[in-house]
């Protein structure tokens, strides 16, 4: 099984059982029937399977949101979406390739669809800066949801990055004033606006293209303020922490769901969606319009006040009015 993560190794060690079991039955010339041992084996894989992904960890997880088979924006763009016309720059600086966006049609719905993408091989990732934007990025983002906004078209981003890039470059072209002005404009734009991470959702480069009416989350998908090696580098001083640190942050589509910080879960076939792109894609989309259509009979003006109001309600604190 190629791109192996450790905790699938049962299932592999079964599989490779099975294989040559197979191979021995096509290679013997004695009749000897060995179908019910090959069913047994194939019920045997089938039950580790689903206990194995009935049960995964945070850390788990989040290994299965980094799978180099996981499909990413482009691929969800190519299945879920029709139509798709790729617009490029930001009109200050360059063309950010780790931002992928355009207008395409969701079902028979005309949309803008924006999204971070990530590369399959090391040329491809060094072109889209392994999914990490720099401020033209967020800047191109913008400006074409700007653009879909006066031309009263909905918006869905595509949310799959370890974080917006921190390298000298981008602080000298303003990296935070770039994702502030995003998080300020989205907040402000009247059309339906749906987020859907689709694998890692990494700090405020997630955010800088998120802050949606609806926040969706694939299954096997994580959001969180900063990457469980960042934490544990910081709380245990120790990346080899970052297991316990992913359990600490609660950054699972379970996790968030249950705190409210995410509108719905997207579910994925067994195992994870990189082992059937088509299957995984149709959900997305039929999940998508569903959504678009419920905000759709929602007032412009109440679709605001909720949006506004539900980053507002993030986060708890206390005020202690004697400190004052």
């Amino acid at each position: 099984m190629k791109h192996l993560l450790d905790f699938e190794k049962p299932i592999s060690d079964l599989q490779h059982k099975l294989s040559e079991l197979r191979e021995h039955t096509e290679g013997t010339e004695l009749k000897v029937d060995f179908d019910d041992e090959i069913r047994r084996m194939e019920e045997e894989i089938d039950k580790k399977r689903s206990e194995i992904y009935a049960n995964l960890t945070a850390w788990q997880r989040v290994q299965l949101a980094r799978h180099p088979k996981r499909p990413y924006a482009l691929d969800y763009i190519s299945r879920s979406f029709s139509g798709f016309s790729e617009l490029h720059g930001d009109r200050l600086f360059d063309d950010d390739r780790a931002i992928v966006a355009g207008f395409a049609r969701l079902g028979d719905q005309k949309v803008m669809v924006i999204g971070t993408q990530k590369g399959r091989d090391t040329k491809e990732n060094i072109m889209r800066n392994f999914g990490c934007a720099h401020p033209e990025g967020y800047r191109k983002a913008i400006r074409l949801m700007g653009l879909a906004n006066r031309f009263g078209l909905p918006i869905i981003t595509l949310i799959d990055t370890a974080g917006a890039y921190p390298g000298v470059a981008a602080e000298e072209r303003h990296i935070a004033k770039a994702i502030a002005i995003n998080l300020r404009e989205m907040s402000l734009f009247s059309v339906p606006m749906i987020a859907l991470v689709i694998g890692e959702g990494g700090s405020g480069g997630a955010l800088g293209i998120g802050v949606c009416d609806r926040v969706l989350i694939m299954e096997n998908a994580y959001y969180s303020v900063i990457s469980p090696e960042g934490c544990a580098s910081i709380l245990w001083k120790d990346r080899s922490a970052a297991p316990q640190a992913a359990e600490a942050l609660k950054i699972t589509s379970h996790d968030l769901l249950e705190l409210g910080l995410v509108d719905e879960v997207v579910p994925e076939p067994l195992g994870g969606a990189h082992h059937d792109h088509e299957t995984v894609a149709g959900t997305v989309k039929d999940t998508l319009i569903r959504q678009l259509k419920e905000l759709q009979t929602i007032d412009p003006e109440e679709r605001l006040r909720q949006r506004y109001q539900k980053f507002r309600n993030i986060g708890e604190f206390i005020e202690n009015p004697a400190a004052a």
